[in-house]
């Protein structure tokens, strides 16, 4: 397969008029000339994207990564695929221990595995126990525990040491301690925490490289006290953005790339189960929740429990609200996967990388999408 005469997101971050030569499921050439006799898509006018990665989700299409199920994780990539999403990491909730095995080991099961029509899981992000009660957002108080080494290796062994990422607050029990012992198994994420400048500076000095959902579940970034944030930007970490409209003001995103730079910051979705669904009544790590006008609350409350966007959705909106669409393209896949430690196969369109490839018309409508070589039946905006 050839996809000719497209704006090609070349893997050094610039869009360039170019080809891209598909062959067995793998990126085989980029640029003019290929030869052969072969399938040839003409995207003359389109733009050609890396499929996108999303490295925080937790469902979507009415399943759940925390239902423990496979036929759920199944659901979840054929319709995340539909939105543009090849690649993505099942998210955990705060949950008993022993439910969080089940899970952990249905996910081993389904890992790395592609199916037509569907993302392909490619880890776990944990988040949670390891919180803060005063910054549990939508996470459930009941199961809130400190950061515990041995519970973690538990999970991470039933996962087949698939947790890419876990997040812990730092100024809890046992949290530094705990960094000191997980990094270099994982990566470590701040999150649900109301770590001041300093704690969070000491996570980072000793060894967390993350911060999940940047400004949510946090302490506010304060001139006195920038907390998290400014820790994170004096660490050269890498922060997650929530980017559906509701979770983070259009003004503080623009903030956060100004802040971190072109490279550090991953768009995520933070998707649940009401994704791709009507507005009414779902749950949540147990709780009920309430989706209405594009945004899912906590029932009798004002929290945010999660999103109803797609990481497509994301990356659209980033653009209206004034980063230029070769730097959200960069945050929505090359840089997710790098963060993550699985860019040696997808997140850029390189050579002998996985040829998981989106085709976007000027509006950047959804017109196309390729996993693993194959064109997907069918594609959504």
């Amino acid at each position: 397969m050839i996809i000719a005469n497209g704006i090609l997101f070349c893997d050094d971050g610039v869009f360039r008029k170019t080809d891209i030569e598909i062959e067995s499921g793998i990126i085989k050439a980029i640029g003019k000339g290929a030869s052969g006799v072969q399938e040839v898509i003409d995207a003359k006018g389109k733009y050609i994207i890396p499929g996108l990665v999303d490295i925080h989700i937790h469902g979507c299409a009415g399943a759940d990564f925390c239902d423990a199920s496979p036929e759920s994780i199944a659901t979840m990539a054929r319709f995340l695929v539909s939105r543009g999403t090849t690649s993505f990491l099942g998210t955990s909730l705060t949950l008993p221990q022993a439910t969080l095995i089940d899970i952990f080991s249905t996910a081993k099961s389904m890992m790395d595995k592609h199916a037509p029509d569907a993302a392909i899981l490619r880890g776990i992000n944990m988040e949670g126990p390891f919180f803060n009660p005063e910054k549990r957002g939508a996470q459930n108080k009941d199961y809130i525990a400190d950061p515990n080494f041995d519970k973690f290796s538990e999970l991470n062994k039933v996962s087949g040491g698939n947790i890419k990422t876990v997040a812990i607050a730092p100024e809890m029990p046992n949290g530094l301690d705990f960094i000191k012992k997980a990094r270099g198994i994982t990566n470590i994420s701040l999150a649900h925490s109301a770590a001041s400048y300093d704690i969070a500076k000491a996570a980072f000095d000793a060894g967390a490289c993350h911060v999940t959902h940047i400004f949510n579940g946090m302490s506010p970034f304060g001139h006195r006290d920038p907390g998290i944030v400014g820790a994170a930007a004096d660490s050269n970490a890498t922060v997650e953005l929530i980017c559906d409209g509701h979770h983070v003001h259009p003004s503080a995103v623009r903030a956060v790339f100004a802040m971190f730079g072109n490279d550090k910051v991953c768009l995520i979705s933070d998707a649940m189960t009401a994704c791709g669904m009507p507005d009414g009544r779902y749950i949540l790590g147990g709780q009920n929740v309430i989706v209405a006008k594009g945004a899912a609350m906590l029932e009798g409350g004002n929290t945010l429990a999660g999103s109803v966007a797609t990481l497509f959705d994301c990356l659209k909106n980033v653009v209206k609200f004034g980063i230029s669409l070769d730097v959200a393209v960069k945050a929505a896949t090359i840089n997710p996967a790098k963060a993550m430690g699985i860019d040696k196969h997808v997140g850029s369109l390189t050579k002998g990388k996985q040829a998981d490839v989106l085709i976007l018309n000027k509006d950047l409508s959804l017109e196309k999408v390729i996993i693993k070589g194959d064109t997907v039946s069918k594609s959504f905006n």
